[in-house]
């Protein structure tokens, strides 16, 4: 076995308190070099099971790991919020088409926080290229591995949630160049490797792939001003996304036919929630707090609990019969009860006070 030393320092800018060098040793096997951001989760597991969660965060920079420590203070002034550009998995230094923040309740400091992921291509109404989608995918697999995020909210602008695929980028293309690429195969990925559960916050247009990334959130809240439509039609094609299968599980087989073969009708964020595509509405501005609200109190919840009701829901309204749904959530629901998180949730019901969940 080989042991490396890693040296952690204290940045003195932005919301960090103070230069500090601590010295830090962690044994892990590696043949070559340790590549700093490959061990960014064991670290964030050594400070949760120390309770320095919430005073420090970390981030790879140059194949070094810098350990910031958080001004409180000012943490608190800015609603609990902090924003990362790196991930544990990550060769990226940024991205280009997303900001990703983390929130954290204040009333409840010690639960784990939301990781809200804001599209932002304002010029082109959030238009989903491939670069865009990167990110995304990119973000969302930050975000599911970090221990300290329970859940996670995916928006865009007041003006657009994402207005669809970025047609010049599609323009050119043949069927080999699509056929060969599978294209579209990997915005899929958002949906079927996250386990933490996902809130889609709609606002605007969510038109073509925008219509088909917000329902691959497992719950979508619109603000007044949604709009949702699949017009690909209108460009020889049809949507390739999920538009012809999740829409169709959401609002049935009239109203997905009127959608996709016109082009042109659009669901507002009423008929939506009527419907069952849409689980709330919200005034535009208080569209994102609800959101993440919400996310904060799916996050108190213990994980073990809310990732295989998402795996329940998921499996037995898209996979199965209902027989067979019926007997994987059995088995699911018998499997909970060699967690502590039943043993301790049971108890805190029966003593009336609220449960600790430890994820175990």
């Amino acid at each position: 076995n080989q042991t490396s030393i890693i040296t952690f320092s204290f940045s003195a800018q932005n919301m960090l308190a103070r230069n500090l060098m601590v010295p830090l040793s962690i044994a892990r096997r590696r043949s070559n070099n340790i590549i700093a951001r490959s061990i960014l989760p064991d670290m964030r597991y050594c400070l949760e099971h120390n309770n320095l969660r919430r005073t420090y965060f970390l981030e790879a920079r140059n194949n070094t790991i810098v350990m910031n420590k958080i001004d409180q203070q000012q943490q608190q002034q800015q609603n609990r919020c902090f924003t990362t550009e790196t991930g544990s998995t990550s060769k990226k230094d940024n991205y280009s088409n997303v900001l990703l923040t983390r929130h954290f309740s204040e009333t409840q400091p010690t639960t784990k926080g939301v990781g809200l992921i804001t599209l932002n291509r304002p010029k082109t109404f959030n238009a989903l290229s491939d670069a865009v989608f990167d990110d995304i995918i990119h973000a969302t697999r930050t975000l599911n591995d970090d221990s300290s995020i329970g859940c996670i909210v995916i928006t865009g602008s007041k003006k657009a949630f994402a207005a669809g695929a970025d047609i010049s980028e599609m323009s050119n293309k043949s069927f080999a160049d699509a056929y060969k690429t599978d294209m579209f195969a990997g915005w899929n990925s958002v949906a079927q490797e996250g386990r933490k559960p996902m809130i889609a916050a709609v606002n605007g247009y969510a038109l073509g792939g925008g219509c088909e990334l917000s329902m691959m959130a497992d719950i979508i809240y619109a603000g007044e001003n949604a709009k949702f439509g699949q017009p690909e039609i209108n460009l020889g094609i049809i949507p390739g996304a999920g538009g012809t299968q999740r829409l169709v599980r959401a609002i049935g087989k009239s109203k997905t036919m009127e959608m996709v073969l016109t082009g042109d009708f659009f669901l507002s964020a009423e008929d939506a929630e009527r419907c069952g595509l849409v689980s709330k509405v919200f005034p535009a501005d208080d569209l994102v707090d609800a959101a993440i609200s919400t996310g904060l109190k799916i996050a108190s919840k213990g994980r073990m609990a809310s990732m295989t009701a998402k795996e329940a829901v998921n499996a037995g309204g898209f996979e199965m019969s209902l027989s067979e749904g019926l007997r994987l959530e059995r088995r699911l629901f018998h499997s909970l009860f060699a967690t502590k998180d039943q043993k301790e949730g049971m108890k805190a019901f029966l003593e009336k006070r609220d449960a600790e969940f430890k994820d175990e």
